[in-house]
C-alpha cells in the first residue's frame, strides 16, 4: 500500500498544465533559481487536491492545486489550506513554511499554493510495521501531543477568528456532508439514510470552539527520519473552527476500521498492547489529560464515532463521484469511493451501540 501512494510519478495525463507558465511564475514569486533548474513531478498520493513536487536549483517545493473540472461548492479550498498553515507557523503545531498562493487560473488552469517540501517519513499503516514497540508507542504519543496542541491554539492570536463560524459545528457538519453526499450520490445506501435521520436528533452538548484539522490521521503527518516526532501536519483542506472532540474522535477512527481499511479494528486491547499501541480509552485519556478536560460519557463517544464514520462515508462518496466524472486526482479514487457503503454501515453500528 505504501509503495502505491508514496513517492512521485511523471505528471498524469489528466493533470498536465503549462510548466513554462508555472516556471515564469515561480521565478517572480518563489525562487529565481528556477531559471537554471526546474522540474515538476506528481505525488502518487492525494485523493482530493492534486499535489506536485517542484525542484529548482536551490531546493524542493510542494505545489498543491485545485483539480480541474466542475467542483462541489466549498470543496478543494486551497486558499484556506494556505491561510491556516501560514497562520500556524511558529506555533506548537508543526507545518511547512508557506511561500505563495496563486488564485489566477490563467497560470496553470486553477488556484494553487507553494510550500516547502519537508523531509521525513510518511507512515501509512496504523499498525506501524517495521517499528519496535517502543517507537510505535512514541509515534502514537507524539500524534496525540500534536492534536492536543492544535486544539489549544489561541485562535484570535493566530489571526483565525474569522476562519469559521462558532457554535453548532456538529449540526452544520451533518448538514454539509448530507448535502455533499446527495450531490455525489450514485446509489442508495440504507445506512446513510438512517444516519442522516439519527445524527441530528442525538447531538451532545457543545464544548468550546477551537481550530480543527478535519482529517488528522497518521498518513497526513510527516515524521522525522530519525525520531518518532511529528515535523509537519499536512492536508488542511477540511480545517475550520469547530468541536475539538469531534476532530479527535475522527482521528481515533483508525482504531475502529477493520480490513480492508488501513486500521486497527481487527485488534482487541491485548492485540494492541502486544504491538506497543495504546487502546482507545488510554489514548483518549492521554489527550484529555493534556488538555485538562474531564472524562467523556460513553454514549457521547459513540455518537462522535457514528458521526465521523458518516462523514468519512460522505467524503468517500464524493471521491467516487469525482472518479465517475473523470476528474479525481488519484487513479485509486474509484476503489476508495466504493468504501462509502462499508463506512456508512460501520457508522450505523456505532449509532445503534449508542442507544
Amino acid at each position: 500500500m505504501s509503495e502505491t501512494f508514496t513517492g512521485t510519478t511523471p505528471v498524469r495525463e489528466g493533470h498536465r498544465f503549462d510548466e513554462t507558465a508555472l516556471r515564469d511564475w515561480f521565478i517572480g514569486h518563489v525562487d529565481g533559481s528556477a531559471r537554471q533548474d526546474f522540474a515538476v513531478s506528481q505525488f502518487k498520493g492525494g485523493q482530493s487536491n492534486p499535489t506536485f513536487l517542484v525542484a529548482t536549483a536551490r531546493q524542493r517545493y510542494v505545489l498543491r492545486r485545485k483539480p480541474m473540472g466542475e467542483l462541489l461548492p466549498s470543496a478543494h479550498a486551497v486558499d484556506r489550506e494556505f491561510r491556516v498553515m501560514r497562520a500556524l507557523e511558529g506555533t506548537g503545531v508543526p507545518v511547512p513554511h508557506m511561500h505563495a498562493l496563486c488564485e489566477d487560473d490563467a497560470v496553470i488552469g486553477s488556484a494553487f499554493y507553494v510550500m516547502d517540501f519537508v523531509e521525513g517519513r510518511i507512515l501509512w499503516d496504523p499498525k506501524l510495521p517495521g517499528l519496535a514497540n517502543a517507537e510505535r508507542s512514541a509515534v502514537c504519543d507524539d500524534m496525540n501531543r500534536v492534536i492536543a496542541a492544535l486544539h489549544e491554539v489561541d485562535v484570535p492570536a493566530a489571526g483565525l477568528a474569522d476562519y469559521g463560524r462558532s457554535g453548532r459545528y456538529v449540526a452544520r457538519q451533518i448538514d454539509r456532508w448530507s448535502r455533499q453526499y446527495r450531490a455525489s450520490e450514485t446509489e442508495r445506501i440504507d445506512a446513510m439514510e438512517q444516519l442522516m435521520d439519527w445524527l441530528p436528533a442525538r447531538q451532545p452538548p457543545e464544548g468550546a470552539t477551537r481550530l480543527v484539522h478535519g482529517d488528522y490521521r497518521l498518513d497526513n503527518l510527516v515524521f522525522a527520519a530519525d525520531a518518532p516526532r511529528v515535523v509537519a501536519v499536512l492536508d488542511w483542506e477540511l480545517s475550520t473552527l469547530g468541536d475539538p472532540l469531534a476532530d479527535f474522535a475522527y482521528h481515533c477512527m483508525a482504531w475502529q476500521l477493520p480490513p480492508p481499511f488501513r486500521g486497527l479494528g481487527d485488534l482487541n486491547d491485548d492485540g494492541l498492547r502486544a504491538l506497543g499501541l495504546p487502546t482507545v480509552p488510554e489514548y483518549l485519556q492521554r489527550y484529555l489529560a493534556r488538555r485538562g478536560l474531564p472524562a467523556i460519557e460513553p454514549a457521547t463517544w459513540q455518537f462522535y464515532g457514528a458521526f465521523n464514520l458518516f462523514r468519512a462515508a460522505a467524503i468517500a462518496q464524493g471521491i467516487m463521484g469525482r472518479a465517475l466524472a473523470g476528474n479525481a486526482s488519484n487513479p485509486h479514487a474509484l476503489e476508495a469511493g466504493r468504501q462509502a457503503r462499508q463506512l456508512a454501515e460501520l457508522g450505523w453500528r456505532h449509532a445503534r451501540a449508542a442507544g
